[in-house]
C-alpha cells in the first residue's frame, strides 16, 4: 500500500479513513468501530458499491471521495470499453441516493472521460486525488471559519459524525467543534448517540478521545433537557445535502434538534462544503429521503429481527427548514439568512 500521508495529511489529529494505492482501495470499517479498528480491502467496483451501501464508510464527502476512486477501479476492469464503464458509475451513483456528493464526484469523473473511447485510470486517479485534496483543504477552512463564530464559554451539541471517518480531511461539523475547543471556546461538548447506528456514540465519540477532546455522549431524548439546563448555546452538524433555498437534510433528528435549539435560543449551525449543495433542488421537500431496512432499529438493540406483531418506519434523513438554521459554513464563506445557493450550480456536472 502506497503511503499517503504527506499527500493527504489532515492536521489537528485528523486522519485518513480512506487510502488507495491506484488500484487497491482500503477504507476503515466504520461498522465495527469503536470496538477495533479493522481495514477493508477492495480492488473492484461491485466491492466498492457494497461499502458504500453497507455503510462501511458513510458520511456525503466520504462518500464522494470512495465513489471517485470507484471509478478508477472500474476503469481498471473495463479498459477499452467507456459503456460498461459507464454503466459501472451508474451503479456506484445509485448506491445511495440522498447525498448529493455521490452524485456530484461521479459527475466529475464522467467528465473528464466525457471524449474519450475508453476509460484512462492515469487521468481519472488524478481527477479522484483531486477531490480528495479538495476536500481536505475545505474541511481546514470551514473548520477556521465555523470556530470563529462561536464565543468563548459555549456549550456545543452535535448530532451524528462529521469528523475524519466522514470526510476526507479533519471534518465538517465536527471539525469545526475541534477548533473551537482548541481555541477555548467550548465549555462542555456533548454528542447525541443518533440512533439506530449510534454514529454519535461508536464514532463521533471515538474521534474526540482520539484528539484529546473531553465530550459527553447523551442519548437521543436527553436534549431537550440539556438545553433547558442553559448547557447548549449551539447546535453544530453536517449535512448531506442543502438545497438551493437553504433547507437542509441530514441524519435523522437534525429537524428535532433545531426546533429544540430555537426553542431554547440555542443557535444552529450547519457545516458542508460546496458539493454538498444541491442549486437544481429548490427546496428540501424535493429531496428523496432513504429508508433502510427497519431490522437495523432492532440489530442496535441486540435483536436480529423486530419482535412478532411490530413493525418499523426508518428513515435516513429529515429536513431541516432554512427558517430554522442561523448559519451555514462552506470554504466558500459564512451563510445567513435569506439563503441563495444559486452560486454553487457553477463547475458542476
Amino acid at each position: 500500500m502506497v503511503d499517503m500521508s504527506d499527500d493527504f495529511s489532515a492536521p489537528e489529529n485528523g486522519f485518513q479513513a480512506i487510502r488507495f494505492d491506484g488500484r487497491c482501495l482500503e477504507l476503515l470499517d466504520q461498522r465495527v468501530l469503536p470496538v477495533r479498528e479493522s481495514w477493508l480491502s477492495v480492488d473492484h467496483v461491485d466491492g466498492v458499491i457494497d461499502a458504500i451501501a453497507d455503510l462501511v464508510v458513510r458520511g456525503a464527502p466520504a462518500i464522494g471521495i470512495t465513489a471517485a476512486y470507484g471509478a478508477v477501479i472500474a476503469a481498471h476492469q473495463r479498459v477499452g470499453d467507456i459503456r460498461a464503464w459507464r454503466g459501472d458509475l451508474n451503479r456506484l451513483e445509485s448506491a445511495r441516493p440522498t447525498a448529493v456528493n455521490l452524485s456530484w464526484a461521479i459527475a466529475r469523473m464522467r467528465r473528464v472521460m466525457e471524449s474519450a473511447d475508453g476509460p484512462d485510470p492515469e487521468v481519472l486517479l488524478a481527477e479522484a486525488r483531486a477531490i480528495h485534496r479538495e476536500d481536505i483543504a475545505a474541511n481546514r477552512t470551514m473548520a477556521e471559519l465555523g470556530s470563529e463564530q462561536i464565543d468563548a464559554g459555549s456549550g456545543v451539541l452535535t448530532h451524528c459524525n462529521t469528523g475524519s471517518l466522514a470526510t476526507g480531511g479533519i471534518g465538517t461539523a465536527l471539525g469545526v467543534i475541534m477548533a473551537a475547543a482548541r481555541k477555548g471556546r467550548t465549555t462542555a461538548i456533548y454528542a447525541d448517540e443518533t440512533r439506530p447506528w449510534l454514529q454519535g456514540s461508536r464514532l463521533t465519540a471515538w474521534e474526540l478521545a482520539r484528539a484529546g477532546i473531553e465530550a459527553r455522549v447523551i442519548v437521543e431524548g436527553a436534549a431537550a433537557a440539556l438545553m433547558a439546563a442553559g448547557r447548549v448555546q449551539w447546535v453544530i452538524t453536517g449535512s448531506d445535502r442543502i438545497a438551493a433555498n437553504g433547507d437542509v437534510v441530514n441524519k435523522i433528528g437534525t429537524y428535532s434538534l433545531a426546533v429544540l435549539a430555537r426553542q431554547h435560543g440555542a443557535r444552529f449551525m450547519v457545516v458542508a462544503p460546496t458539493s454538498t449543495v444541491d442549486p437544481l433542488m429548490a427546496s428540501g421537500d424535493q429531496v428523496a429521503i432513504e429508508q433502510r431496512d427497519p431490522s437495523e432499529i432492532w440489530r442496535a438493540a441486540g435483536m436480529q429481527n423486530a419482535p412478532d406483531g411490530f413493525l418499523a418506519w426508518n428513515p435516513v434523513f429529515d429536513v431541516t427548514p432554512a427558517e430554522l438554521v442561523d448559519c451555514i459554513v462552506t470554504e466558500q464563506g459564512v451563510f445567513t439568512p435569506p439563503y441563495s445557493f444559486r452560486m454553487a450550480e457553477k463547475g458542476r456536472g
